[in-house]
């Protein structure tokens, strides 16, 4: 690994600005860390955690070399996030309201629009708005303390941050139903059961083993998994012979890649590859 691959991802943290809500830290080669970082506040979703997190996410969409992976994390292990800061909506008017779920919404969509790969560690108890953001992650790891729920339906609203979508398309329409109206809590054992989380860990392991999965991940062609990515995500909103027709163009546009050729060359001479995402 040459020091100029790896100066992408230092230049980027660099000239990121002094988030008041979010940290962001070079976890490993070529991972990016996000971290919710209001503790004192359950790391509930406000306004300024809003604007931090769009900007994260649309400087890592302008630079996508800049992480071949992205750890989503928090502060603490108690609470991963509360969701929407209740305190803060208090006494807002239907404009407030509105305006600052427009904000949360395109926080949300370039969330699920990366171009890299998103790890959720979720090593606290994600409710509302924190359940919604871990789902909008490509596979989320959980710790075994660790409580879910979208109890939204309790508190007079619903689920805004693509619950009622991502939910069913990961746990099924019969069971997402189930969640989304009763707005009963969850453990982890339930979502791994559920195919709601991919492994659980306990509290010490969980970060090194999340960690691990995405040094993994950073490690293999950052093209390729761009295109994998990509192809799952239109893919299974397709009808399956389209998307066989789409998965054949994502794999078209690897063939003439200096990193199909590196790939190709170190199987060969029986070395690990060096790719650099061209």
């Amino acid at each position: 690994m040459n020091s100029s691959e790896l100066d992408l991802t230092e230049n980027f943290l660099k000239h990121l600005p002094a988030y008041e809500t979010v940290r962001c830290y070079r976890a490993a080669d070529h991972v990016v860390g996000v971290e919710l970082a209001r503790p004192d506040s359950a790391n509930a979703l406000n306004t300024q955690m809003g604007h931090d997190l769009l900007d994260v996410w649309t400087r890592l969409t302008a630079e996508p070399l800049a992480a071949r992976c992205v750890l989503l994390g928090a502060s603490g292990t108690k609470i991963f996030c509360a969701g929407g800061d209740l305190k803060e909506r208090n006494g807002m008017t239907r404009a407030q309201w509105i305006q600052q779920h427009e904000l949360f919404e395109r926080m949300f969509w370039t969330l699920v629009d990366l171009p890299q790969p998103v790890i959720a560690a979720v090593n606290g108890h994600a409710f509302g708005g924190g359940l919604e953001m871990a789902l909008c992650c490509d596979f989320i790891y959980a710790g075994s303390h660790v409580r879910f729920g979208l109890p939204e339906v309790g508190l007079g609203i619903m689920p805004g941050g693509g619950g009622t979508q991502n939910l069913p398309r990961a746990v099924g329409e019969r069971r997402a139903k189930e969640i989304l109206l009763s707005g009963a809590p969850f453990d982890a054992e339930k979502a791994l059961r559920w195919g709601l989380v991919n492994e659980v860990f306990s509290q010490e392991e969980l970060p090194s083993e999340a960690l691990q999965i995405a040094s993994r991940i950073a490690g293999n062609a950052p093209l390729s998994t761009r295109q994998i990515k990509k192809s799952v995500r239109y893919g299974t909103q397709m009808e399956l012979r389209t998307a066989y027709r789409f998965e054949i163009e994502a794999y078209n546009h690897l063939i003439d890649t200096e990193d199909r050729m590196e790939g190709v060359l170190a199987f060969n001479e029986k070395r690990a590859p060096r790719f650099k995402g061209v």
